[in-house]
């Protein structure tokens, strides 16, 4: 059967604002069919195999009469609070054992019958005989009150939960906090460290680096002091070195002359030379030299004898020299 023979079929089954569908052996609930007749508010499901409404039928907000008894319900759609317009409902002989807790938004339900439903004993309680129309009204009264007790006690876990949950959610934040400050603080701390550490290294360095100037000027001052006290003691001792150079020197000089007169003298007075005019002069203060050293004979003799003692020394002292 197509979907347009289905319109078709439940356009023949609404009379004015009333859709009668009792006795169709329906198992499902033809909820898109119904919603196209908004004008449909009473509707008489009755007598069918339907287990479960869809969750769509709580759309279907302009119904006021629904009729759903007789029925394998076990359980109704958690939004049939959304049918504020309902104001009679009847779900008599099916399967419920709860209602949802929606059911205390009906604030227009007058009416209701509940009868031969495996209520659980609350409920069954608060429903009642349902026998007559009465009792069926105050069904409605007394079910509404016993599901806005429910939907108190629900909103009032659900208050303690998300009370709960936002406690939860508050130490969880203020473990967060109470770690990264710990977190800050150990980087504070750790940053600290290193730089009291490269604080220490540096003051080591500069340290290092003074002591290492001061030794190093201690050690220019004690090579400085010490090429002054060399240089005094060079000076001290080359000093009188051009005194004894000079002395030796002249030493020298008398002892050529000395040799020089004595070879002429020598050989103006044993060679032929002597009868040369210039031996002549020499001869003559030979002899007059030998007839004064005769006459100082001592004299000359302490004196060559010193010459000799200052010549030997003058020698010992260049050897040593040399050495």
């Amino acid at each position: 059967m197509s979907k347009n023979s289905k319109v078709l079929n439940l356009k023949d089954k609404i009379s004015g604002n009333e859709a009668d569908l009792s006795l169709c052996n329906l198992s499902e609930l033809p909820v898109r069919e119904l919603a196209l007749f908004p004008k449909a508010t009473v509707v008489d499901l009755s007598c069918n195999n339907i287990t479960s409404l869809p969750p769509e039928f709580c759309n279907l907000t302009h119904l006021v009469k629904v009729d759903l008894s007789k029925n394998q319900l076990t359980c109704l759609p958690d939004d049939l609070g959304n049918l504020t317009n309902l104001q009679h409902l009847d779900l008599y002989n099916n399967k419920l054992t709860v209602l949802p807790v929606s059911f205390s938004q009906l604030r227009s339900l007058k009416w209701l019958d509940l009868k031969d439903n495996p209520l659980e004993p609350g409920l069954a309680k608060a429903a009642g005989d349902c026998l007559d129309e009465k009792q069926c009204k105050q069904c409605a009264t007394k079910v509404l009150q016993y599901m806005r007790a429910i939907q108190e006690e629900v909103d009032r876990a659900r208050e303690k939960r998300l009370l709960r949950e936002k406690e939860l959610e508050r130490k969880r934040e203020a473990k967060q906090r109470e770690r990264e400050a710990r977190e800050k603080e150990a980087r504070k701390r750790e940053k600290a460290e290193e730089k009291e550490k490269r604080r220490k290294e540096y003051n080591a360095q500069m340290a290092a680096k003074t002591a290492q100037e001061q030794q190093k000027k201690k050690s220019e001052e004690r090579k400085k002091k010490n090429g002054q006290s060399a240089d005094k003691k060079v000076v001290a001792e080359s000093a009188p070195k051009p005194r004894r150079s000079f002395i030796g020197l002249l030493f020298r000089l008398l002892f050529l002359l000395l040799l020089g007169l004595a070879g002429v003298a020598a050989a103006c007075r044993l060679t032929d030379l002597q009868k040369e005019d210039l031996c002549v002069p020499v001869n003559v203060a030979v002899d007059d030299g030998l007839s004064w050293a005769r006459e100082q004979e001592a004299a000359f003799k302490q004196l060559l004898q010193n010459l000799s003692s200052a010549a030997t020394k003058y020698l010992e002292s260049t050897q040593t020299s040399k050495n």
